[in-house]
């Protein structure tokens, strides 16, 4: 892939030299500026759907799943891994939270890693393999939605690229669900049948068809595209699109990565690693990873309210792919962040009736409400949007590289800070949220049905 080259271009919205114009294909000089050919490059000519198309997407999307499933793990495993390991709250913090320093190092690596190979002690133990999960999954998050992108045909990269988020989304639930039955460990092993299946469907499915012609493999690069698009379609102008993409990606490389951060470029920064950065701050990893002792400790059985989040994550999902090409991106990040406001005071309030022995029998409900509230509104608009809107907005691995940094800071600090105050610690989560709707409202632009030409303009109205 070429997604180290395309950084600066794609996220800038300026894919090469300034004012350059590229000869078209006729021969004709500037008749089309070189953002049109980028335009046409990046979205495929044809709609046509085949069995190897979907297979493809199943198979990358099984690292989802395998994510969703590690994400969910180290809720319903706390009880059982403290108890039998014999680890401290420090020491669980840290094996829950070192798969986002796992994830920091494959969010560095996935561009380069991808570009040069294509797309496709009992408790120091568990922290090395948490670790090499979290290296893995930083790079699946990086490379499948990428993957999809260049492999789908415009009219349908939408709803496949949103089975990403869906995958994810469903890891997590049935981790939650089956983790309340049986020992950690043997849901640790169930976690490794997504990757099996992966590690084997990739011997059966093509390679990106823009990464074999930015690396000059002309025969695979047509082979590849004509079996995903079917062996009766003309794929001639398809074919040509990517061809002059790569060859202005192949110019790009020479700008340097520093130029980023220069003040024109500011806007796009601040939109992408902003949404992560108030993702993550906002607690979404550290409630998914220690929801269980979160029920515990407003009095419910985690078995319980994991179970209650699992039945209600999966529809959720799909009722966010759902409105999202039709509400549009901005209307429900508004939505989904006042809701986690709501819900996040909500679970502060319930702590706060704990301390007090007229109104103690309502922490539960209030907590259960909460909660289930956070998870319905964190679905269907801040869980996946911000990683649509960087697709977008081609923000790539820098706003990667935040989203696990931050995801780090939320997950080692949550427990210590729920020993504080439980109360507080949702008070603080809820002024997050509150933050969120403010910095949507201001600075985050709708890309619904938008070109990236006109999604990187509104980016940058106020440079």
């Amino acid at each position: 892939m070429q997604r180290e080259s395309m950084e600066e271009g794609l996220l800038t919205g300026s894919y090469g030299l300034p004012n350059e114009t590229k000869p078209s294909r006729n021969g004709a000089g500037g008749g089309d500026s070189l953002t049109d050919n980028l335009t046409m490059a990046s979205l495929p000519a044809t709609s046509s759907l085949t069995p190897v198309l979907f297979l493809s997407t199943f198979v990358s999307v099984c690292g989802s799943l395998s994510y969703g499933c590690a994400i969910g793990y180290s809720s319903p495993a706390k009880t059982g891994i403290m108890e039998d390991l014999g680890l401290s709250l420090p020491a669980y913090s840290l094996f829950g939270s070192i798969m986002t320093i796992g994830g920091m190092v494959g969010a560095i690596l996935s561009g380069k890693i991808a570009d040069l190979i294509g797309r496709k002690r009992d408790a120091l133990w568990l922290d090395i393999g948490r670790l090499s999960i979290g290296i893995g999954i930083g790079m699946i998050c990086y490379v499948v939605p990428v993957y999809i992108a260049e492999i789908t045909p415009k009219s349908h990269r939408g709803s496949f690229s949103t089975s990403n988020q869906l995958m994810v989304t469903s890891g997590c639930a049935l981790t939650f669900l089956i983790g309340t039955f049986i020992p950690w460990r043997t849901l640790a092993v169930i976690g490794v049948i997504p990757c099996v299946v992966q590690m084997i469907g990739l011997f059966f499915v093509p390679e990106s068809p823009r990464w074999l012609a930015k690396s000059g493999r002309e025969k695979e690069f047509e082979a590849s595209l004509k079996c995903l698009r079917g062996e009766d379609s003309d794929i001639s102008e398809e074919a040509a699109d990517i061809r002059d993409y790569m060859e202005t990606l192949e110019r790009q490389t020479k700008a340097r990565f520093l130029e980023l951060f220069q003040r024109r470029y500011a806007n796009s920064l601040i939109v992408g690693g902003g949404l992560m950065l108030l993702q993550q701050l906002g607690g979404s990893s550290a409630i998914t990873y220690y929801a269980g002792s979160i029920f515990e400790e407003a009095g419910i059985p985690s078995s319980l309210g994991l179970q209650v989040l699992s039945l209600i994550q999966i529809p959720t999902s799909i009722l966010g792919i759902f409105l999202m090409d039709r509400s549009g991106r901005r209307p429900l990040l508004l939505v989904s962040a006042s809701g986690m406001c709501f819900a996040c005071f909500l679970q502060g309030l319930s702590f706060c009736l704990k301390e007090l022995p007229n109104l103690q029998a309502l922490t539960p409900f209030l907590e259960l409400t909460g909660i289930v509230a956070s998870g319905i509104t964190f679905t269907i608009g801040m869980g996946g949007i911000p990683w649509t809107i960087m697709s977008e907005a081609q923000a790539g691995s820098l706003v990667i590289l935040v989203n696990w940094t931050t995801a780090w800071i939320s997950t080692y600090s949550f427990n210590y800070m729920m020993e504080w105050s439980s109360a507080g610690t949702f008070f603080v989560l809820a002024g997050i949220a509150g933050l969120t709707v403010v910095f949507v409202a201001k600075l985050v632009p709708e890309t619904k049905g938008r070109t990236l030409e006109e999604i990187q303009a509104s980016m940058t109205r106020f440079m």
